[in-house]
C-alpha cells in the first residue's frame, strides 16, 4: 500500500506509541528526554511527507492523503482522515514545536520525568488528530482527549501552588462548553445520519441540514461557543492568564489559538456557513475590542508570564477578525498568522522559560542590565520581539498585512471602523514588547539579580532557538512557500461561507481571481 494512504495514521500514533515506550522505560538520569526527543524528531520528520508530496494544483475542497475506513456501523462513525491547505501546515507546526519543547524543558523538569513526557506526548497525539480527523465523532474523541493531558500538566508541574486551581478552571472553562459540542453533534447525526464532514459541507451549501431555522442557530452557537473558549475569544478567555502562568514552557507553546482557530474555519465554517457569517458583525467587533484589551493589559503587567498571556490573546484576536471577514485576503491572513503565533508567541515562551530557569522569578521589575551577560539571549529576545510586533520581512508582518487589508476590503462599513480601532494594537504591541526587551536588558543592573551566577545560551538552547529565528526570516520573506496552499484554503471557504447556494466550488465556473489575484503582493512576492 502507497505510505499516502497510511501517513496520517503514522503521523498521529507515532506519539503515542511513544508514550507506551516511555511508560516501559526506567525513569533514570536523561533516558526521558532523550526518548522523548527521539519520538518527536521522528514525528516531525514523518510530517515534513505532506508538504512534499501535497498536490498543489488540486480543486479546492479536496481533500489529500486520506484514509476512510468503517469504524463502527451503527452509529455510522468512520476512520476517516484527509488534509488540505488549511490543516497541512498546521500538522507540520505542531511537529516542529514538539521537539523544541523536549530541548526546552531538559533541565527545567527535574522530577516526575515519565509522567510529564508521557503527558506532553499525549498531548501531541491529541493536537494531531484533532488536524486530520474528517469524522466529527472520530474529531470530538481527540478534542476531549487534549483536555487531559494539558489539565495534568498544568495541575502537576505548575510553578506555584496556583496551578491546581488554574487546572481546575482551564478544565471547567474548556469542558463545559465541550458539552454543548456534543450536543450540536448529536443533533447535527440525528437531521443528516452522519458525522463526515465532506457529506455535512454539501448538505450545509444546498441548506439541506435542516429547515428549522432556530435549531440550525443554536446547533451553530453550541460549536462556536466550545471553539471561541478554546481559543479564546473576548470575552471568553478567563481561564487564559491562569494557565499559561503555571503551565510549564512546552506546555504553553501549544496552549492557546491553534486547535480552536483550526475548529472555527473547519467546522463552524463548512457545517454552519450561513449562520457563520450571520454572526460575523458580533465576532469581528469582539475581536477588535479583545485585541485592544488584550494590549492594554499588556502594558502594565509586571508579570512576565502574564504580559505574554494577554499579549496571545491580542494576537489571536487578530487571526479573529481576519477569519470573520470572510474575504480571501483575510481568511490566508488569519491562516498564515495563526501559524505565526506558534513560530513568534512558542519563540518568546521558550525565551521566559531560559530566563526563569536562571533567575527563579518573571517579576519583570527583578530584571535590568543583562544585555551584557547574556548577548545571545537579547539577541534572541529582540529578533521575537521584532517578530511578533509585525516587522517587514519577518512573517509577522505578513499574517497582519493581510488581516488589515482582508478586514478593509469588507463591504460593510462598520468593519472598517472595527478593524481602524484594531490597527492601533501594532503601535500597543510594539510599545508593551520593546519595554520589557529594554526593562530587562538594558539600563542599570538590578541589585535582585546582581549577584546570580548565569551564563548566557548553552548549545542545546541554541539547537532549540536557531530554527526558530530562521523560520520567523524565512516566512516574512518567502510567504509564498506557504502560501500556495493556504490561498487554495482561504479561497474554498470564502467561497462556502459567500456563495452558500453551491455544494462544490470550482473556482473557474464561478469566475473567481485566481489565487495571485486574490492575495495581495506581499504575500505573493515575500516583502521584498
Amino acid at each position: 500500500m502507497n505510505i499516502d494512504h497510511t501517513i496520517l495514521t503514522i503521523i498521529t500514533f507515532i506519539p503515542l506509541a511513544g508514550a507506551v515506550l516511555l511508560a516501559l522505560l526506567p525513569d533514570r538520569g536523561k533516558i526521558m528526554p532523550w526518548a522523548a526527543l527521539t519520538i518527536t524528531v521522528v514525528t516531525f520528520v514523518a510530517t515534513l511527507h505532506l508538504p512534499f508530496h501535497f498536490n498543489y494544483s488540486a480543486l479546492p475542497g479536496t481533500f489529500q492523503f486520506e484514509q476512510n475506513r468503517e469504524w463502527v456501523a451503527s452509529p455510522a462513525i468512520r476512520y476517516h482522515m484527509g488534509v488540505d491547505g488549511l490543516s497541512m501546515w498546521l500538522i507540520v507546526l505542531a511537529g516542529f514545536l514538539a521537539p523544541l519543547g523536549v530541548l526546552i524543558s531538559w533541565n527545567a523538569i527535574s522530577e516526575r520525568k515519565k509522567l510529564f513526557y508521557i503527558l506532553f506526548l499525549l498531548q501531541q497525539v491529541a493536537m494531531l488528530g484533532i488536524f486530520v480527523s474528517l469524522d466529527l465523532f472520530l474529531y470530538y474523541a481527540f478534542w476531549e482527549l487534549s483536555l487531559v493531558p494539558m489539565t495534568l500538566l498544568i495541575a502537576t508541574f505548575g510553578r506555584t501552588s496556583n496551578r491546581r486551581r488554574a487546572a481546575i478552571k482551564y478544565f471547567l472553562y474548556t469542558f463545559i462548553p465541550s458539552a454543548l459540542l456534543l450536543v450540536g453533534m448529536l443533533w447535527v447525526y440525528t437531521h443528516t445520519g452522519t458525522f463526515q464532514l465532506p457529506d455535512l459541507a454539501q448538505l450545509a451549501a444546498s441548506h439541506s441540514i435542516s429547515n428549522n431555522t432556530c435549531a440550525l442557530w443554536l446547533a451553530s452557537l453550541a460549536f462556536l461557543v466550545a471553539f471561541a473558549v478554546k481559543v479564546p475569544v473576548f470575552p471568553l478567555h478567563g481561564w487564559l492568564t491562569d494557565a499559561i502562568s503555571e503551565a510549564p514552557t512546552a506546555a504553553v507553546m501549544v496552549l492557546a489559538g491553534k486547535l480552536g482557530l483550526y475548529s472555527i474555519l473547519r467546522f463552524s465554517f463548512g457545517i454552519f456557513p450561513t449562520q457563520s457569517r450571520q454572526i460575523s458583525p458580533l465576532l469581528i467587533a469582539l475581536a477588535a475590542i479583545g485585541i485592544v484589551y488584550g494590549a492594554l493589559l499588556a502594558l502594565v503587567q509586571k508579570d512576565l508570564k502574564k504580559l505574554a498571556a494577554y499579549g496571545t490573546l491580542g494576537h489571536v484576536s487578530v487571526v479573529v477578525l481576519g477569519i470573520f471577514a470572510f474575504t480571501v485576503a483575510g481568511l490566508d491572513g488569519g491562516i498564515y498568522a495563526t501559524i505565526n503565533e506558534g513560530i513568534g508567541g512558542g519563540a518568546f515562551f521558550m525565551l521566559l522559560g531560559l530566563l526563569y530557569e536562571r533567575y527563579q522569578t518573571y517579576d519583570i521589575r527583578d530584571f535590568g542590565g543583562l544585555a551584557a551577560r547574556f548577548p545571545w539571549m537579547v539577541t534572541f529576545f529582540v529578533i521575537t520581539t521584532l517578530s511578533v510586533i509585525g516587522l517587514p520581512m519577518l512573517n509577522g508582518f505578513v499574517g497582519e498585512f493581510l488581516v488589515f487589508s482582508g478586514v478593509m476590503q469588507s463591504t460593510v462599513s462598520h468593519h472598517v471602523l472595527w478593524t481602524a480601532l484594531a490597527t492601533s494594537s501594532v503601535i500597543l504591541t510594539a510599545s508593551y514588547m520593546l519595554w520589557m526587551v529594554q526593562r530587562i536588558f538594558y539600563g542599570e543592573l538590578n541589585f535582585n539579580t546582581a549577584d546570580v551566577t548565569a551564563s548566557d545560551l548553552d548549545v542545546r538552547e541554541h539547537i532549540a532557538l536557531w530554527p526558530m529565528a530562521l523560520l520567523m526570516l524565512a516566512m516574512g520573506v518567502a510567504s509564498p512557500i506557504w502560501m500556495r496552499a493556504i490561498d487554495r484554503a482561504g479561497t474554498q471557504i470564502e467561497a462556502i461561507v459567500n456563495h452558500s447556494g453551491a455544494a462544490t466550488v470550482n473556482l473557474e465556473s464561478h469566475n473567481q481571481p485566481k489565487p495571485s489575484e486574490t492575495v495581495p503582493a506581499i504575500a505573493q512576492g515575500g516583502t521584498n
